[in-house]
This record gives structure tokens, sequence and C-alpha cells, in this order.
């Protein structure tokens, strides 16, 4: 629900309908899941272990865990009822996963396999970024793949606001109507921490991945495949 501010997800209210969100907030978001574990497996072994930051409401994790019936899963979310989602949604693959509250320096040091974060990063304040690439970074294998995915927008000479135009207008081909995606094109203009694509590869590397390679890009989202 890329749209929402972060007390969003501990509304219950709210959180019970959070997977209505991605799909239609997102471009190309039912692509973007195989695609994320595709990349994933060109690396993560089949009885491997991969860490997904952002973890709550559990669809990239049913999707992987669908997937891969062989690997398993540390998910780590500051918000308890999103976890809570997490856990309902993935049934008996629950077994393979363990899920803990709190930020990625919260999660177990591995080492893992691979990693995902997606819809996450804009959540997380410009100035806590780098340190949260660098601790995904530390808790991976040397050579491990991590997959990033959320809100990246260029800057400068009106493409920023060309791009968020274009998103509202793809919340209203959606269905959403257009006072709400106004609304929700505001609420991301005025508290999300959207950086410009280069800013996004930059932190990545400075936090130590190479290869840092752009494989989705979705009007405002993007998303990244590099190596630890």
């Amino acid at each position: 629900m890329p749209a929402a501010s972060p007390s969003v997800f501990m509304d219950p209210n709210l959180v019970a309908r959070y997977a209505e969100g991605p799909r239609r907030n997102v471009p190309g978001y039912d692509g973007l899941l195989p695609m994320v574990r595709i990349l994933l497996a060109e690396r993560v072994p089949p009885d491997g272990r991969v860490l997904v930051v952002g973890a709550g409401g559990g669809l990239e994790l049913e999707d992987m865990a669908r997937a891969h019936p062989g690997w398993r899963f540390d998910g780590v979310d500051p918000s308890a009822p999103m976890l809570d989602l997490a856990i309902r949604r993935l049934g008996t693959m629950a077994e393979r996963v363990a899920l803990h509250e709190g930020y990625v320096q919260d999660a177990p040091t591995g080492p893992f396999d691979g990693a995902a974060c997606l819809l996450t990063c804009h959540f997380v304040p410009q100035s806590e970024r780098l340190p949260m690439a660098r601790e995904i970074h530390r808790r991976l294998r040397p050579g491990a793949p991590l997959v990033v995915a959320h809100l990246s927008v260029e800057d400068g000479n009106g493409e920023r606001a060309l791009w968020m135009s274009r998103y509202a207008a793809f919340l209203v081909a959606s269905g959403v109507g257009e006072v709400q995606a106004a609304a929700a094109r505001s609420k991301i203009e005025k508290e999300l921490a959207v950086l410009a694509p280069a800013q996004d590869e930059a932190i990545l590397r400075e936090a130590g991945f190479g290869r840092v390679q752009l494989f989705y890009a979705g009007f405002a989202f993007r998303g990244w495949m590099a190596y630890a």
C-alpha cells in the first residue's frame, strides 16, 4: 500500500485490507513477485535461507515459499498486526518462516543466501537508508543477491511532478476515485522518502553491494538487483 504512511500498518482494519493495495497501486505487481524469486533463485540454493525486510502482510513470503519448498525465511517488520497477517496468509508454510518484530538490525545475523526488500524503502527516512542497506549487506554471504523495489522518481526539470501525475492516473485506471488518487499522490509527496534512481543506486553501492542492475520499472516504481 505505497500511498500509506507507516502508522497505517498499525491499524487492524486497514491491515486486514492490505493485500488489495499492492495489486491496485503498483504497476505490474503480479509480475514483480515472480521476477523477484527468479532473480534470487539464480544464487539461492534449493535449501537456502532468505531474509525478507518489510515482511509484514506476507505477500512476497507466500509467493517465494510456494515456489521454493526448500527455502527457509526470516522476515522482519515493525508492525505486529502486519506480521500476524503474514502468519495467517502463509498457513502451513509458516513452519519455514521465522518472523521478527522490529527493523533489519533486529533480524538474525545470518548469514543469508539472499534477501528481498519490497515496497519498504520509501517508508525509511533518507538518513536511515544507507545504515539499513549496510545492515542487510552484513547479513548476506559474499556474492548473495539482494532484490529491492520501491518508489523512486527522477527529480528536476519537472520530472518528479510528471511521474507522480502518471502514478495518480494509474490509480484512477485501477479503480481508485480521482479525489482519493490525488490525496494518495499528495501523501506520498509530503510524507515518504522518495529518492531519485541515481540516489537509490548510490546507496546500494556505498553499502557494499556490487553489480547494481535495474530489472523493473513501473511508472513511479523501480527495482534493482545487487550482490553482496
